[in-house]
């Protein structure tokens, strides 16, 4: 887990009121039913993007993030994994991730992605024209993979991600990708993330590799207030990675 129950995510300085925000229920195409979060902006940018949570699933901290870029004008939905296994919505600390975790696979994750994008792309949604991923940890793996696994992407944006979710796929990706490392992530040897961008990069993907010294795992988070310029200079760096690549 990267993320907990006390974590709050950057907010930007020019951030405008979210339009409306709901929790909802998404159907993918192998029939499963996944919880989902979504907001609207108030002044849409024609981008959307996919929220991909850490290993406990769809908490609090991701309901947070998908209203802060609602206020950049980015609609958002984050979408929880556990629906195919889990009996309760509920994803607070107390939630025994790990199982569920173990029952998840690539295709199952990319069906729920592929859901999410429908939603996004839909009037519902916001009708965005450009959607991206985002992701954390286990989610930060799995939405690199994206840029294999969904087709139409215009971009996936990973933090602190799993190598291993993305390194078997590289020679399928399309959609650029945006790595941003903890320098001192516990976890994750930032070499074996590197090595990723490389080998996306010989495949002809587009791949900005970003490492922040000294940052933890769990960096972008305003509670860690001694690496707020690193969490700062990563929500610049999103904005600018989407601006970049929107259709």
């Amino acid at each position: 887990m990267c993320h907990s129950d006390d974590s709050r995510p950057p907010a930007a300085d020019d951030a405008v009121p979210a339009a409306s925000t709901s929790d909802l229920k998404l159907r993918s195409s192998d029939g499963n039913v996944l919880s989902a979060f979504t907001a609207r902006a108030a002044q849409p940018t024609g981008a959307g993007i996919v929220i991909l949570p850490d290993a406990r699933g769809l908490h609090d901290f991701y309901r947070q993030l998908a209203v802060r870029f609602a206020e950049v004008g980015i609609d958002a939905v984050a979408v929880d994994y556990f629906g195919r296994t889990a009996n309760t919505d509920d994803r607070s600390d107390a939630f025994e991730f790990t199982p569920h975790v173990q029952q998840t696979t690539p295709e199952g994750v990319a069906a729920d992605v592929a859901a999410a994008v429908a939603h996004l792309r839909s009037g519902d949604g916001g009708a965005v024209s450009s959607v991206f991923t985002v992701g954390f940890c286990f989610g930060g793996g799995y939405s690199w993979r994206q840029s294999a696994d969904t087709p139409g992407l215009s971009g996936a944006i990973g933090f602190y991600g799993r190598p291993t979710a993305a390194a078997e796929v590289t020679d399928r990706m399309t959609a650029p990708l945006l790595m941003l490392v903890a320098g001192a992530d516990a976890h994750i040897p930032v070499a074996d993330v590197e090595a990723v961008a490389e080998k996306a990069r010989a495949a002809g993907v587009e791949a900005d590799f970003v490492s922040y010294d000294g940052a933890p795992h769990s960096f972008f988070d305003r509670t860690y207030t001694e690496h707020a310029d690193a969490a700062a200079d990563a929500w610049r760096r999103i904005r600018t990675f989407v601006h970049a690549h929107a259709g």
